[in-house]
C-alpha cells in the first residue's frame, strides 16, 4: 500500500475497523480513492449488520482476515450503497432506468458488489416452454465459482420477486452451470424489506436467494455504528444469561 493508503487508515480510531480496511485494501487491491469510498460508505458496519448475527467473533474475524468468501452469505451487504449514481434521495426511478444507470457505472457497481465479481450482462434470456423471461443482471463470482443473478426492484420486497428469481436459479443450475460451477446465487435488490415477510418469502427455498436493500445516498455513519453496538450489547447480554 502507498503512503496515501496509510494516511486514510490513520483517520480510523477503532483498531478492529482499521485492521479490516487494511486487510481488504490489500486483498482487493483498492486504490486510495476506492479505500476512501469504502470507509465513507461504512462498509465495515454494513457487513456486520448484514450477517444478522453480529458478535465479538465476527468483529474479530473481519479485523484479522477481512472478508472471507467461502459461502454465498459472505458476498451480501445490507444496504448496498449506490451514491455514485447521483440520484436524489427518494426520487422515483423505473427498474429499467436503474439498470441502465448501474451499467453506465459498472466499475463502481463492481466495487460495491465486492471481490471476485465479473459482469456477464443484462436482460439475459431464459426460455421455458417457448416463453421468454429475462434476468435483470448476471454476474459470475470467480472466488465462489458461481453465477450471481440480481433482480432489481424499485419497490419493497415481494414474494413474487422471490418466486421469479428462484425459477431463474433453477434454470441456471440445470442449463447454464458446468460441472465445475457451484449452485447459482440470487440477490433481490429492493428499496425496503420487512424481516418477517422476507423470512416467509425466502424460507424453505432450495436455492441461495437473498434480499437486500439499496440506497442512493451514503448512510448515516453514526446511526450504523449505533446499530452495530446495539446488536453487540444484546449479544453480550445473552451470553451472561
Amino acid at each position: 500500500m502507498s503512503w496515501s493508503h496509510y494516511c486514510e487508515l490513520l483517520t480510523i480510531s477503532d483498531s478492529d475497523k482499521r485492521s479490516f480496511y487494511e486487510k481488504e485494501a490489500i486483498n482487493s487491491g483498492w486504490s486510495t480513492r476506492e479505500l476512501k469510498r469504502q470507509i465513507s460508505t461504512s462498509l465495515y458496519e454494513r457487513l456486520l449488520l448484514s450477517e444478522g448475527k453480529t458478535n465479538k467473533e465476527t468483529v474479530l474475524a473481519l479485523a484479522e482476515k477481512g472478508i472471507e468468501m467461502s459461502t454465498p452469505l459472505d458476498i451480501i451487504k445490507d444496504p448496498y450503497v449506490f451514491e455514485f449514481l447521483g440520484v436524489p434521495e427518494n426520487k422515483p426511478m423505473l427498474e429499467s432506468d436503474l439498470e441502465k444507470a448501474l451499467v453506465a457505472q459498472i466499475e463502481k457497481f463492481l466495487l460495491e458488489l465486492g471481490r471476485g465479481f465479473m459482469f456477464v450482462g443484462t436482460q439475459q434470456r431464459i426460455t421455458l416452454n417457448n416463453t421468454h423471461y429475462y434476468a435483470d443482471m448476471v454476474f459470475y463470482n470467480k472466488i465462489l465459482r458461481a453465477y450471481v443473478l440480481i433482480e432489481l426492484k424499485t419497490t419493497k420486497l415481494t414474494p413474487e420477486a422471490a418466486g421469479q428469481l428462484n425459477m431463474y436459479l433453477n434454470y441456471y443450475a440445470a442449463e447454464v452451470n458446468d460441472e465445475h460451477d457451484n449452485p447459482p446465487i440470487g440477490i433481490i435488490l429492493c428499496t425496503d424489506k420487512d424481516s418477517i415477510a422476507a423470512e416467509y418469502a425466502l424460507g424453505g427455498l432450495s436455492n441461495n436467494i437473498f434480499a437486500s436493500r439499496y440506497v442512493s445516498y451514503i448512510p448515516n455513519k453514526e446511526q450504523l455504528i449505533a446499530q452495530v453496538e446495539a446488536v453487540l450489547n444484546e449479544w453480550h447480554k445473552q451470553k451472561k444469561e
